[in-house]
Formats: structure tokens, C-alpha cells, sequence
């Protein structure tokens, strides 16, 4: 019977193989891959860094480069093969039914055109219309992506808008010609996790009021939860699970989707009682896949004789519509499965090492115009750290969180000595450093004070190999003497991040991203540093890499007795790994306290708000809906009253707009710094609630 309309796939992916052609021969980048898409429905695929994720969409966007090609299957939009489709077809669909949203929104946006001629342009090109006509509609997009002020964001270039904006922009780009596929490939992994829950809100949105079929890719099963209908997991080229989310987030059954959920920190999470559990072994390479199971290898139920064998999409027996590539899916008792994590006594911190007392942190704006001259005001003041006071204990983890611009990095440049405090005192070990730079500090003194950086590819020299990178800090912090034991403990340092010693040879660029971060680990640790500081060292990488990161991280803590300053807007990783967190917002702490006291009301309204936006991978858990409006507001010019009014859901009245809010002392150390009323912080209700699943066996122990 010939299905209608309404039952036609808007896309469908059969038995697809995918290759790229180099000089050494074909690399089998994708194989036997299948997906459907249903008008108006959702699909997330996930998986870690090279499975063939964005292989896959740049296939149905037929963007495959000069090298790659479909090798084998069909892939079917509205019912045709697109590889049937002449270039000038294709040209047609794309921008117009097919539309994709990079990770990167300035890889999509031309820097020197104003978005007005940037979006006008695909209607005036792919439909036709007027320009004013294009404008009239673009204006009316923009707003349905709730950008502030259409006509003025019309009028701007892209550096004038921020991040989150920038992307709201380009998910306009790709509605205006109202498409029937909506690909979206890591649309919010540069953003805070506050514009982030703003951008996923919108994406379900769409998916309402337009109809819009849409395959989500993401490394985050937190986002996949809330945003899609089904989950396909890929591994290695392959489709390995797919089905309805609900069905695959409660009764996962290919080992590789309980790995990537044992390595989430999920609510009951604790690196010391329940650490997470990263995936041994890395990825195979596409020339290097094993025979039968490509997870094999990283498996504890692999079973030779049958799983070495080719291993089709089995259905899962009463579970419609849900599918796992494994053989012994149904002989595996999930219930008794308990993957061996690095359970520990937690470490017991010691006396402060960092202390900072007021420290302020101004920058100087000066104006030479002629109407400057004229009023006498020829500079002003950038405060982007106000009154910050904190410590940390030796051995203990201080999580300093907020979204981009409310001064984490500025203070971490302070502590490294990039940039002098305007005032109060920064205390490492009882030495103020906070009006030292780092030309005029001892070796002894740059080398207790380190960083790991957010981006590993640009802190190691990619001509130089891994090894000599490592010793020439080990020699310039004197911890070794001479060359025989700088290469002596540079083998130490990389049995510590567990890295084999014949990496010492390596070069950057034949390590991955998270064998990098563990360079960088190591050259941070390798000048016996008392502290720390941690600049978003796993947002980056994929989450069985960061499961990994963050035991090691814990690990080499425990040894080395150091105190970690972990920076960081993921305030999943963050609970699972600081002893205390400060919350900083527009250049000042809003609320400081243990870990435990933060997650727990009360809340300052901040805080309760960047705790509503994070995406949670755990059916059992639900969360208070709260989106915050607005964009931060520019630290030259600061609202009056309290930072925090102009977005605040909870301002109650002209106070907030007029008077700095005092800092009150909830009990045992917690800060918060609000006008709310005492009683009324303590009513509030807990943003994130933990219930029971429908299932036992869908707790995963760690």
C-alpha cells in the first residue's frame, strides 16, 4: 500500500557506507548506517569524537569535499534518492528544505556584511522575493528566535553581537525559508549554560510551532534528553542503539550506551565513594576496526566466537521500536553489573594556601575624543573584579562558576601574575602575589602557581615533541638538575597521567584531544605546584574522556596534596568534583559555599537559575523551568543596585535597583548576596529533584 504524505520519511538513511580517499587508500569512515526521520520529529545522534556523527550530516547535506563520497546505500529525502539529484537540485534544496546549524556560529556568518545582507540573501536567492520583502520576513524570524530588538540586530555586524546572539542569528538563517530538516550539529557547546538552556527552549519551540523535522547532534545526553523524540548512538561508523529516548535512557542495552552513561556525572555521583567510570581503551581507528564488534576490545562482555563475528541491528524482544547491535543483550545482568571505578577515602584538606582578601581588579578606559576633553572625563573604569573574597585549603577543589564576563578568567589572570590587582591582597602561602607579575616572580614562585587551559591544542608546540615539552619545565622550575633527570621524571610525570612512556617521542598532533589535555596536565603538575587553577579543562572533550580527566584530576590531587581552582560554567562536572563554589556574576560573588550548600536552597537567584538551565541525562529528574531573559550586561557600563536586577526573577522592587544588596551569612560560611528577606531564601524550593525510576534496572551504579 502506498504510504500518504503524512507518512512519508522526510529523510531516510539505508544501510549508508561512507568513505574518504587519501593516497593510502579508501578510510571507511561510516558503514551500514540506517536512520529514519518522521515529519516533525526529533533525532539525536551521539557518540564520541570521530564515531561518523558529522560525517553523517554532511552526507545528507551531500557537503562530502573533493575525497569524500557515498560508497554504498541510499539516502532518501521526501521519498527521492539525493543521489540522483543533479547539482542544481541539490543547490535548490539546500538552505531551503535542508538546513544545518554548525557548532561554531562565526563559521557561518561573514564578518564584514551586515546580518541583514546575510539573511536577505537566502530568500532573495532561493525564492526570489523583493529585498524588502526578504527584510520584512528576516525581521519576523528574528524575533520568532526572541532576538531583542530585530531592526538593531538587522543593522549590526557579527562582533557586535554576543555569542548566544550570534547563534539565534544563524538558527534564523536556517528557518527562513521555513525547511522541512533541521540539522543541528553541536549548536550550543561554545555557549553558557545559561544562553544554552535559552537556545534549547527555542530548538523545542520550533519543533512545535514550525513542524520542523530535526536531527540534533551532541556529546551531551543532558541536551538529547530534552530536546529530541528518539536517540540513535553511534560508535565507531556504526548505529549500535537506537530507539525512543525514554526507552534507551531506561533500559539501555548495548554496553557501549552504558558506558557513555557511566561516565556522566549524574545526580549520586562522588568522586570518592562513586567515582565515575571512564571507557577503557580509545576509539578504533577506521583502518584498525576489529573484526565482528567494533567495541569489542573496550567491552567486559565480550565473548570470542560470537562477538567477533559481523553483528547485524537485533530488536530488542518487547521493546517495539528499539534496537541494539549485541549479541548477548539479553544475558547481561544490568542489575549486577557494577563497573569498577577508583572508590578512595576522600582527602582530608589542610590549612588555607590561597587566601584573597577585597581583591579588585579595574581596567582603564581612556577616551581622547574631543566631547571627553570637553567634560573632563577622559577615562573610565572597567571593574571586572569587585570585592572577591575567598580561600582554598591545601588539598581542597574551589569551583568558581558563572557565564562568560563575570570575571573568572580575569582573576585567574591576576593569580598567574598576567595582570596586577587594583587593590586588596592576593595570598599564596601568606606571599602576596596579586601585585607581582609573573617578570618579577621567582622561579620557585611561578612554578607552585600553574594552569591548565581550556584548549589544549594551543598550549603545546607542534614542532616539538611531547616529551622535550615536559622536561624543559622540569628544568626551568628546577625540579631537574640535569637531562638524564629531566627524562627520568618526565616518564614520571606521563605514568601519572597514564600516558605510555613511548609518548614521550610523539608530537602533538599524533595524540588525541584528551592524550593533549593530559599533557597539559602533566607539565602543570610537573613543578610540584601548590596550586592549581583549572580553566575549563574538560568542556572540550568527549564525556568518557572527561570521566577519565576528572579522575585524574582528583587522583593526582590525593598524591600531591595540591589545591585545585577549577573554573568552570558546567555545574554538572562541578558538583561532582569541588569541595566549595563560588557563583560570580557581572565581576562579584553572589553566593559562596559547599558544594553541597549551593546545590541545596536556599538559592540566591542567580545561582537557582544556572541550576535550572543544566541539562541532566536521567528520566528520573525533574527541574524547576528557569530561563533567564536578557543578555549580561556590559561591565562598563553596570546597572546601578544590585548586578544581578536587570535579569532577576525574583527583584522585588526599587532596592534591587538602587542599593547593592548586603552579604548575608546563611549559616556554617554559605554567602549569599541578595535584598531577598532571609525567611524568603529559606522557603525556596529545590531547582533539581531526584525520583525513582520505573525501573531498577535502569540505576546505573558507578
Amino acid at each position: 500500500m502506498a504510504m500518504n504524505a503524512a507518512q512519508t520519511p522526510v529523510l531516510e538513511c539505508k544501510n549508508v557506507s561512507i568513505s574518504y580517499f587519501t593516497r593510502a587508500g579508501a578510510i571507511p569512515a561510516v558503514y551500514d548506517f540506517n536512520l529514519t526521520v518522521m515529519p516533525g520529529e526529533a533525532v539525536g545522534i551521539v557518540g564520541e569524537s570521530g564515531c561518523g556523527k558529522s560525517t553523517v550530516a554532511l552526507a545528507i547535506m551531500q557537503y562530502m569535499g573533493r575525497n569524500g563520497a557515498i560508497t554504498g546505500g541510499e539516502i532518501k529525502f521526501m521519498g527521492r534518492d539525493m543521489r540522483t539529484m543533479s547539482q542544481e537540485e541539490l543547490r535548490k534544496i539546500r538552505g531551503s528544505q535542508i538546513s544545518m546549524v554548525y557548532q561554531e556560529p562565526m563559521a557561518s556568518l561573514n564578518p564584514s556584511l551586515l546580518i541583514r545582507t546575510q539573511l536577505t540573501e537566502v530568500l532573495i536567492v532561493h525564492e526570489g522575493i523583493s529585498e524588502d520583502a526578504a527584510y520584512k520576513r528576516a525581521v519576523e524570524v528574528l524575533d520568532a528566535v526572541r532576538l531583542p530588538d530585530p531592526n538593531r540586530i538587522m543593522n549590526s555586524y557579527p562582533h557586535q553581537l554576543s555569542g548566544g546572539q550570534q547563534q539565534r542569528v544563524v538558527i534564523a538563517m536556517a528557518l527562513l525559508s521555513n525547511p522541512k530538516l533541521l540539522l543541528l550539529d553541536e549548536p550550543t557547546t561554545a555557549l553558557d549554560v545559561t544562553v544554552e538552556a535559552g537556545v534549547v527552549e527555542l530548538i523545542k519551540d520550533i519543533s512545535k510551532r514550525f513542524g520542523t523535522s530535526m536531527i540534533y547532534i551532541s556529546h551531551n545526553l543532558g541536551l538529547i534528553l530534552e530536546t529530541c523524540n528518539r536517540i540513535c548512538v553511534m560508535y565507531s561508523g556504526q548505529a549500535v542503539e537506537v530507539g525512543e529516548v525514554k526507552q534507551v535512557f531506561d533500559h539501555m542495552r548495548h554496553p557501549y550506551t552504558r558506558g557513555l552513561f557511566s561516565s556522566i556525572p549524574l545526580p549520586g555521583a562522588d568522586r570518592f565513594s562513586r567515582p565515575l567510570v571512564p571507557i577503557r581503551g580509545q576509539l578504533p581507528l577506521p583502518r584498525d576496526r576489529p573484526k565482528g564488534c567494533t567495541f569489542g576490545p573496550r567491552c567486559d562482555f565480550f565473548e570470542a566466537a560470537r562477538c567477533d563475528k559481523p553483528i547485524a541491528m537485533l530488536d530488542i524482544a518487547n521493546d517495539p521500536g528499539h534496537q541494539a547491535r549485541c549479541v548477548r543483550y539479553n544475558e547481561i545482568d544490568w542489575k549486577r553489573y557494577r563497573p569498577k571505578g577508583l572508590e578512595a577515602e576522600p582527602i582530608i584538606p589542610g590549612p588555607p594556601v590561597l587566601q584573597i582578601r577585597n581583591m579588585k581588579k579595574y581596567y582603564e578606559i581612556r577616551d581622547n575624543s574631543i566631547a571627553a576633553m570637553i567634560s573632563g572625563t577622559k577615562s573610565r573604569f572597567v571593574k571586572a573584579n569587585e570585592k572577591i573574597d575567598f580561600e582554598a585549603r591545601e588539598g581542597e577543589t574551589v569551583a568558581i562558576v558563572g557565564e562568560s564576563g563575570c570575571g573568572k578568567s580575569t582573576f585567574a589572570k591576576v593569580l598567574m601574575g598576567l595582570e596586577e590587582s587594583s587593590g586588596g591582597e592576593v595570598l599564596v602561602n601568606g606571599q602576596e602575589v596579586g601585585h607581582l607579575p609573573v617578570r618579577k616572580r621567582p622561579a620557585g614562585l611561578i612554578s607552585s602557581l600553574q594552569i591548565v587551559f581550556q584548549n589544549p591544542f594551543e598550549t603545546l608546540n607542534p614542532s616539538h615533541s611531547v616529551g622535550s615539552q615536559i622536561a624543559r619545565v622540569l628544568r626551568k622550575f628546577g625540579v631537574a638538575k640535569n637531562r638524564d633527570e629531566a627524562e627520568r621524571k618526565t616518564y614520571e610525570l606521563l605514568d601519572l597521567v597514564k600516558l605510555p612512556r613511548e609518548f614521550a617521542d610523539r608530537k602533538p598532533r599524533q595524540l588525541s584531544g584528551g592524550q593533549k589535555q593530559r599533557i597539559g596536565i602533566a607539565r602543570a603538575f610537573g613543578g610540584e605546584a601548590a596550586v592549581v587553577i583549572a580553566d575549563e579543562p574538560v568542556s572540550a572533550l568527549d564525556v568518557s574522556v572527561q570521566a577519565a580527566v576528572t579522575g585524574l584530576l582528583t587522583d593526582i590531587q590525593r598524591k600531591k596534596r595540591t589545591t585545585l581552582v577549577f573554573i568552570s560554567h558546567d555545574l554538572s562536572v562541578v558538583r561532582y568534583l569541588a569541595d566549595r563554589i563560588v557563583v560570580m556574576y557581572l565581576g562579584r560573588i553572589m553566593e559562596q559555599g559547599t558544594t553541597d550548600e549551593v546545590f541545596s536552597p536556599p538559592y540566591h537567584p542567580y545561582t537557582e537559575a544556572l541550576l535550572s538551565a543544566v541539562p541532566i541525562a536521567d528520566t528520573s529528574v525533574t527541574k524547576r523551568h528557569i530561563v533567564l531573559k536578557g543578555e549580561l550586561p556590559s561591565p562598563m557600563n553596570p546597572p546601578p543596585g544590585c548586578p544581578f536586577q536587570t535579569r532577576c526573577p525574583r527583584k522585588i522592587g526599587a532596592i534591587c535597583e538602587t542599593e547593592m544588596p548586603p552579604n548575608k551569612d546563611m549559616g556554617n560560611g554559605h554567602m549569599i548576596m541578595c535584598h531577598l528577606p532571609d525567611d524568603v531564601l529559606r522557603a525556596m524550593e529545590p531547582v533539581i529533584k531526584v525520583g525513582r525510576h520505573e525501573s531498577e534496572e535502569s540505576n546505573i551504579a558507578h
